[in-house]
């Protein structure tokens, strides 16, 4: 057997991930494990939610715009823009460095606590209210509303303060880190009145918490008083109190309280399993309210059916991994706890308003991420997007993929690669005044200015050196920037001469000689030691001796008395 014909032992492969379920192993794919795994499935997923979103919202939306005197795809264009809008904030998330966003979370808390504190007073032409919720700024092209701004706020600070304690914190002081803050902003929220914001910042909490390693008793006891919280918010609002009694039979009250919900589960039914056709549902036609925002479910479920709900749910639990993923294989603690919350935001929302359409839940008012026609929450949950693909694209082995694997300069101007798998947080002192720092500056060598025809004896014309005192005030060597070596001592009177003699530096080969001439290795000396009889004799008062050496004289063995030979008559012996 030749050598072109031998057999080469198989490369060491992973193992891929199996999992046994009923006595039948199922083994992953192998791009499961592949380093740019979890930003391909966060975008990809996100892409597939924002499609058929764009499309549901002008299907939706064409008969309201066509009753108001308007062109049916006036509704479809509006959501494309802000799509666009949200596209451009996503590539801006993912060029934000992880240390920036942590030390301006701070400041974003406070601008959120000053927007929803504002929001909630009635000011005319500034603030408007809807659906008897004042939660939205009139900018005049479209509304704003904080409470978005400020989940996404409330759960970077929150990871933030976590990150920065995490050595030294305990339960309950992991409780009291975000849960005052916590409180401050629902009590902001509930003067709008906004229930599901507070529904979803509770969501954002829930979130931080369990990733932050909050015990099970001290989860047991804040759901407990959470549940207590809801009831008596639930009991001092009536409007909260028909909800509840319409989530429990929607269709014992379909012509009041129930319309909406008992609606929404009409919608459902005569989809069946493979839907009436895109463009053919008939609740749209004023007869389910919000189809294109809150209930945009019921209309999926209506025009493409069981199928098209299931694929909508796959998607989301696509998501839902790909974020639990990043949180798994990230080293910043910063980013796995920011992962772990703003997942558990978007899939816990997307829970809470695919229950109450399907009526295992009652009506909060929350919208569908991604999917549900909306300015201001589209363009921020794009933005979320971005930021779980910017954490994804800092996992160790995505960061060396990037570094490694060629790419064109479209995607490196466009998608960066990560400098390092943990973001350095920025330093918090302040940079001092332009004065201080100059003061601050040590002092910068300046060339002497000389004449041409004088010259300074052992000096050589043009040559900047430069001395910095010592500590003590001695004066050191100078040292010779352009050749890059010590100058030579100056004799000092009070200090004896040295009697080693001073280091011979090799010349060196200027940079423009030839390659091999600059690689050539610099010739070594080797100097004998010389033997005592050669050595130079030192001059003494008693006369010329030879030089001895410094070294100890080498240790020997005393000798036994026994082997010693016997003394000579007439010399004394050593006993």
């Amino acid at each position: 057997m030749t050598a072109s014909t031998r057999e080469r032992p198989a490369a060491a492969r992973t193992p891929r991930p199996t999992l046994t379920v009923g006595g039948l192993r199922l083994r992953a794919p192998e791009w499961l494990e592949g380093p740019m795994t979890s930003s391909h499935l966060v975008l990809g997923s996100a892409g597939l939610l924002l499609a058929i979103g764009l499309v549901m919202v002008f299907s939706a939306s064409s008969i309201d715009a066509a009753k108001d005197g308007l062109p049916v795809w006036v509704p479809a264009v509006r959501q494309t823009v802000f799509a666009l809008i949200g596209l451009v904030a996503m590539l801006v998330a993912l060029r934000v460095p992880t240390g920036k966003l942590r030390r301006w979370s701070g400041r974003g808390m406070v601008l959120s606590l000053v927007l929803l504190a504002v929001v909630a007073m009635p000011i005319p032409g500034l603030t408007l209210e809807l659906n008897g919720s004042r939660a939205w700024f009139n900018l005049g092209v479209t509304n704003f509303q904080p409470s978005e701004l400020a989940k996404l706020v409330f759960a970077l600070w929150g990871a933030h303060v976590i990150a920065l304690r995490a050595r030294y914190l305990t339960s309950k002081g992991l409780a009291l880190a975000v849960v005052p803050m916590f409180g401050l902003m629902s009590l902001l929220l509930l003067l709008e009145p906004d229930m599901g914001a507070v529904v979803s910042l509770g969501l954002v909490l829930a979130g931080l918490l369990w990733a932050g390693g909050l015990g099970w008793r001290w989860i047991a006891g804040g759901s407990l008083g959470a549940a207590l919280l809801v009831v008596v918010m639930i009991a001092s609002a009536g409007y909260r109190t028909a909800r509840i009694t319409s989530f429990i039979d929607p269709c014992s009250d379909a012509a009041d309280g129930g319309y909406q919900a008992c609606h929404g589960l009409y919608a459902l039914a005569s989809g069946g399993v493979w839907g009436k056709g895109l463009g053919n549902s008939a609740m749209k036609w004023n007869l389910l309210p919000h189809a294109e925002s809150d209930y945009i479910f019921a209309i999926i479920g209506e025009e493409l059916g069981f199928l098209g709900c299931c694929v909508v749910v796959f998607l989301y639990g696509v998501l839902a991994w790909a974020g639990f993923r990043i949180a798994r294989r990230a080293e910043d603690r910063f980013v796995q706890l920011a992962s772990v919350g703003i997942t558990v935001w978007l899939i816990g929302q997307a829970t809470m308003n695919m229950g109450y359409v399907v009526g295992l839940l009652p009506v909060t008012g929350v919208q569908l991420p991604l999917i549900s026609a909306g300015g201001t929450s589209l363009v921020l949950t794009l933005l979320i997007i971005g930021l779980l693909a910017r954490f994804a694209r800092s996992e160790p082995a995505a960061v060396a993929h990037l570094r490694t694997q060629p790419r064109s300069r479209l995607a490196k101007l466009l998608l960066p690669a990560p400098a390092e798998p943990v973001d350095p947080l920025p330093s918090r002192r302040r940079r001092p005044p332009a004065r201080e720092r100059a003061e601050r500056r040590p002092a910068e060598p300046v060339p002497r200015q000389r004449s041409a025809g004088r010259r300074t004896p052992g000096r050589t014309p043009g040559r900047t050196v430069a001395r910095v005192p010592e500590r003590g005030g001695r004066m050191p060597r100078p040292v010779d920037f352009e050749r890059n070596r010590v100058a030579p001592a100056r004799p000092d009177p009070e200090r004896p001469p040295l009697r080693h003699p001073e280091p011979v530096v090799a010349e060196r080969v200027p940079f423009w000689a030839a390659p091999v001439e600059r690689d050539r290795p610099a010739a070594r000396q080797t100097v004998r030691r010389q033997a005592a009889a050669d050595r130079p004799l030192r001059r003494s008062a008693d006369g010329p001796s030879p030089r001895t050496t410094s070294r100890p004289a080498p240790r020997t063995e005393r000798p036994d008395p026994s082997d010693l030979p016997a003394a000579r008559p007439g010399r004394p012996g050593r006993g």
